[in-house]
């Protein structure tokens, strides 16, 4: 019997292929996402987290996270100030890339920090209340994430979006954990408050572009000057002689 060889298929097809499939949006949120938790295992690896390693992956983690979800809440804003709607495609997954740095938040805190040791670890969320305003979102997360998926709308219906607008009352709560966390005052603005700062800023203009009237005039606005730019100008008509 004689072998029937597939020809090889041809790189460029490939690559064609795989952009066909993937935007250049996509690929860049999936690397830079991944990009956190890699770095993370390539510095313990190579024994590189500073002197409290665990700290130091409970800080990165949990920047990632709020990083993740901040983008998430980002997506429309972005369609409405620019009329693009690819970032609508990708705020779930964003918003789960964001559950799943949360959740390896909570497990280096609850197995290596304390060792699952619970009666210490109740001790210490009730001597540090921002453990418990962290807690509390990570719990809210839980039910978002799960009922992500297109089955869960279905199921849901008018109660899904409901459900998920839980996330304008999450993402306060995370920024709060996370600037209760930092060694400082906000109110002398002092200590390390910079990045907190930052963070709770960039969510309260997010939270505020979100305002149904403020949407409004954000989009009025976009249609009077990025609609001219867009529409193809009209030909000038032959003359004739």
């Amino acid at each position: 019997e004689q072998m029937v060889q597939a020809e090889a298929v041809p790189q460029s097809v490939i690559m064609k292929n795989f952009f066909q499939r993937y935007t250049p949006l996509q690929i860049i949120m999936h690397i830079g996402a991944w990009f956190p938790l890699a770095r993370l295992v390539f510095d313990f690896l190579t024994d590189n987290l500073t002197a409290n390693p665990i700290q130091a992956m409970e800080q990165r983690t949990g920047r990632a996270a709020v990083t993740l979800l901040l983008l998430s809440l980002a997506c429309t804003p972005m369609n409405t100030l620019f009329g693009w709607k690819e970032p609508l495609k990708r705020r779930r997954a964003l918003g789960l890339y964001a559950f799943l740095y949360a959740t390896v938040h909570v497990l280096i805190f609850l197995d290596l920090d304390f060792g699952l040791a619970w009666s210490l670890i109740i001790q210490t969320v009730f001597q540090k209340p921002y453990i418990i305003v962290g807690m509390t979102a990570f719990l809210l997360l839980i039910p978002l994430a799960v009922t992500s998926f297109d089955v869960w709308k279905i199921r849901l219906k008018k109660n899904w979006k409901r459900l998920h607008q839980v996330v304008y009352f999450i993402a306060p709560l995370v920024i709060l954990h996370y600037g209760w966390s930092k060694k400082g005052t906000f109110l002398a603005l002092q200590g390390d408050i910079v990045r907190p700062l930052v963070y709770g800023l960039v969510l309260l203009l997010l939270l505020i572009f979100r305002l149904p009237p403020v949407r409004r005039a954000l989009a009025s606005l976009r249609d009077r000057l990025l609609l001219p730019l867009l529409r193809p100008k009209s030909q000038p008509k032959p003359t004739s002689e």
